[in-house]
């Protein structure tokens, strides 16, 4: 018989296909878990599987007495409560570094179109006033790349493979990170001195508690007129309100987003502006990246079942 796993988030059920294969599959379709299956159906349940940004604590778990492994689809672990985890014994795994290059090219993409203002000149060409010759305030030259200053926050697997992208771009590179590493970029000792210094901040920062709207009004003021902002972390990082007022005011001068503080994003009034590239949070959302993911996601369930150490288990420390 088949080891049942809880499909604790809502997923598509062709990124489910893998493990149906390996598995027996109880899909809550991301509905409650109490609301689709019977106390005596969730009783036995010993492993989950969900998207890291889902919230799962301690009520969640204790309705579930037998589970032993919480697995993330994904790098992030954000929405799990690590405490009442290792509280409880409960393993918890991820898929660390597998969709890095992915973010890491939406984050290029963002910023390339936010500074550029594809986006606009796109509906110049569109419109018809390249083809009339009407003048647009908006279609001034823009600075390029080389010379740059590109600050990123965060410098996991997903920062560096930012970094290393936008040097190859000519741009100059910093860095502000909880840890200073042997890399050729410049460290700051702060994220304050990284805004003072840059022009752009790419935020690849892990999400939690700690980082929660760090990105705030005075960071934005930090980047100046002439700053952008990339997110491609956690919407959570960036207080959503001191945005689209720098966006707004022109405190900054523009965005480019993956990701945001509610999900999926509504029409409001971040979305009306002409200075913000926006993306459905595709960054790790590759065919390459899924089975990169999924691979992760099997191995650590394969282990638990076999009463092995998750291979990709979360590193707290």
């Amino acid at each position: 018989m088949a080891d049942k796993v809880l499909i604790y988030s809502r997923f598509p059920k062709t990124m489910m296909a893998r493990f149906a294969e390996r598995f027996e599959l109880l899909d809550t379709g991301g509905k409650p878990a109490q609301d689709v299956f019977s106390g005596n159906e969730l009783a036995g349940i010993r492993a989950l599987l969900t998207a890291g940004g889902s919230p799962l604590g301690a009520e969640a778990m204790d309705r579930l007495p037998k589970l032993g492994a919480i697995v993330c689809y994904g790098t992030g672990y954000d929405g799990v409560d690590l405490k009442a985890a290792a509280a409880r014994k409960i393993a918890v795994g991820h898929s660390p570094g597998a969709n890095a290059a992915s973010v890491a090219d939406i984050a290029m993409t963002l910023m390339l179109a936010a500074t550029r203002r594809i986006l606009i000149a796109d509906q110049y060409v569109r419109s018809g006033d390249w083809a009339s010759s009407r003048q647009s305030p908006m279609m001034r030259p823009q600075a390029g790349m080389p010379g740059r200053r590109i600050g990123v926050y965060g410098m996991g697997e997903i920062g560096r493979k930012i970094a290393a992208r936008c040097a190859a771009f000519e741009a100059e590179v910093g860095y502000f990170s909880r840890t200073k590493h042997d890399l050729p970029y410049q460290y700051f000792p702060s994220l304050e001195a990284l805004s003072d210094w840059c022009s752009v901040l790419m935020i690849a920062v892990r999400a939690g508690a700690e980082t929660q709207h760090v990105v705030n009004a005075d960071i934005l003021k930090r980047l100046g007129e002439d700053g952008y902002v990339v997110n491609i972390s956690r919407g959570s990082v960036i207080d959503e309100k001191a945005l689209v007022a720098a966006l707004s005011d022109k405190t900054i001068a523009g965005a480019g987003l993956d990701v945001y503080q509610e999900e999926p994003h509504a029409p409001d009034a971040l979305t009306v502006l002409p200075n913000v590239v926006l993306s459905p949070h595709i960054g790790g959302h590759t065919l390459d990246s899924h089975v990169a993911m999924q691979n992760c996601v099997l191995a650590n369930l394969t282990a638990f079942f076999a009463g092995r150490p998750l291979p990709h288990a979360v590193k707290t420390a």
